[in-house]
């Protein structure tokens, strides 16, 4: 018979292997769009690459979030000690950086900034975005 930790085991387990498949299946989603869209040209080189990024960023981001979902719960449930509170410390202030470095390269904002205004998105496509 499996005892509690077992299954939180388990359950931290499935989480990571969401957020993994997460990330390698909007890798690859993102990389076909791109190489579908190189293909058939209809859209610029500038826009594709821009898309792809910001597909491939999207990715990332949502596959931390379980990543470190399934810290979390592994630190809080399994192992609350000190230390392993410190490497989920650590874990969450990177994890943060990543995500903030991610969504400046998504949005070209800071997160807490209100969206763009109608008038920089022409802009921003110019550019590329």
């Amino acid at each position: 018979m499996t005892n509690e930790a077992d299954w939180i085991h388990m359950a931290t387990s499935a989480v990571e292997i969401v957020g993994t498949a997460i990330i390698v299946v909007g890798a690859f989603g993102t990389l076909a769009a791109f190489l579908v869209g190189l293909i058939k040209g209809m859209t610029s080189r500038a826009t594709l690459i821009a898309d792809f990024r910001s597909g491939l960023g999207r990715s990332i981001l949502l596959g931390l979030e379980f990543l470190v979902a399934a810290d979390i719960i592994n630190t809080v449930a399994v192992d609350p000690t000190i230390e392993s509170l410190l490497v989920l410390a650590g874990i969450v202030l990177i994890r943060t950086f990543l995500s903030f470095s991610l969504e400046v390269e998504i949005d070209g904002r800071w997160p807490w900034q209100k969206g763009r205004s109608d008038d920089q998105a022409p802009r921003d496509a110019e550019r590329g975005r």
